[in-house]
């Protein structure tokens, strides 16, 4: 998984303002019986069996399970419309998703 700029930058934003300074981003996907993907996120405690990455000066945490479903994903913030900024998940197989 990688965070662009801007996406490290909220979340810098948002350890801030929430008291989770030097806190892990963990980053979060389970599959749904349709084949789609459900992709969650929230500061957290680094746990045994976590994979710990670095990216853009986040450390991202992600659970074994969830491993597999995040390879290739990138995690951005984007204005979906004007004034509406939001985290969004690109994965390598959408195509023609956010970003693409």
């Amino acid at each position: 998984i990688t965070l662009t700029p801007q996406a490290a930058q909220q979340v810098h934003k948002a350890a801030e303002q929430t008291g989770a300074q030097g806190n892990p981003l963990r980053i979060a996907a389970r599959a749904d019986a349709d084949g789609s993907i459900q992709y969650g996120m929230g500061f957290d405690e680094q746990r045994e069996h976590d994979m710990l990455i670095h990216c853009e000066g986040v450390t991202v945490l992600v659970s074994p399970g969830s491993t597999s479903l995040l390879k290739g994903v990138t995690l951005d913030f984007v204005e979906l419309n004007p004034g509406e900024f939001q985290f969004i998940f690109i994965s390598p197989d959408a195509v023609g998703g956010p970003g693409k």
